[in-house]
């Protein structure tokens, strides 16, 4: 059972490794045009909130190597996606994200960290980060709901990114799997939440995928200024 817990490790490295690297192709293009343009920040802050603080959990985790690592690196990443969005944004933007990395960022975070390290010891140190770890990552996964909530009213998949959602499915499957089988209540909640809401996103991805071909070819063939 430990090596299928550490092969599920290393396979939820590799496609968290993907999600992270994701957005690579977006700040390549904020570099090349030297804006942000309508890209919001907060995604990226809350994630390097997010990644820091399982790695904290994972270095705390007797046998947390898998978790510390990925995120660790995770958190590298969404460190340079801030800096780059803080160095591209337009002015008022900028202060009010370097506001929002001071507060979540610095303060939350190194709060945390401090009360962690200094007042809390034992289990009790290990729950307090599980806990805070899987609130937020329940609530990042739920941030999509709104998408969600859009697709079923436009009954259109245009604002769900197909691949986004299918990787963040599997990265939470197989992260809910290794859980099982190292028994991690933390985790496995977290990511058994995701799972259920990246279920929900393909299911509707799945039933107005067509509706949306449909609408379109509707449009184009009712276009009176159509080109050949």
């Amino acid at each position: 059972m430990a090596t299928l817990s550490f092969i599920l490790g290393i396979i939820g490295n590799v496609i968290s490794l993907l999600v992270f690297v994701s957005p690579i192709k977006t700040f390549w293009e904020v570099v090349k045009k030297k804006s942000t343009e309508n890209y919001k920040g907060e995604p990226y802050i809350m994630t390097l909130l997010s990644t820091s603080l399982w790695t904290l959990y994972g270095e705390i985790k007797p046998d947390g190597l898998l978790v510390m690592t990925v995120n660790g690196a995770g958190a590298v990443l969404q460190l340079v996606y801030v800096v780059l969005f803080l160095v591209y944004a337009p002015r008022e933007r900028k202060v009010k994200t370097a506001k929002l990395v001071a507060v979540l960022d610095v303060v939350v975070l190194g709060a945390v960290i401090a009360v962690t390290l200094l007042a809390i010891h034992g289990t009790k140190r290990l729950m307090f980060v599980g806990i805070l770890c899987t609130g937020l990552t329940i609530g990042m996964y739920a941030a999509p709901l709104s998408v969600m909530r859009r697709v079923v009213k436009s009954k259109s998949v245009e604002y769900m990114p197909f691949l986004l959602s299918f990787f963040l499915f599997l990265n939470a499957g197989v992260w809910s799997a290794y859980a099982v089988l190292v028994k991690d209540i933390y985790i496995g909640v977290a990511n058994g939440s995701g799972f259920v809401l990246g279920s929900a996103q393909l299911v509707l991805y799945v039933m107005y995928m067509n509706k949306c071909e449909a609408i379109k070819e509707g449009i184009k063939m009712s276009s009176p200024l159509e080109v050949v």
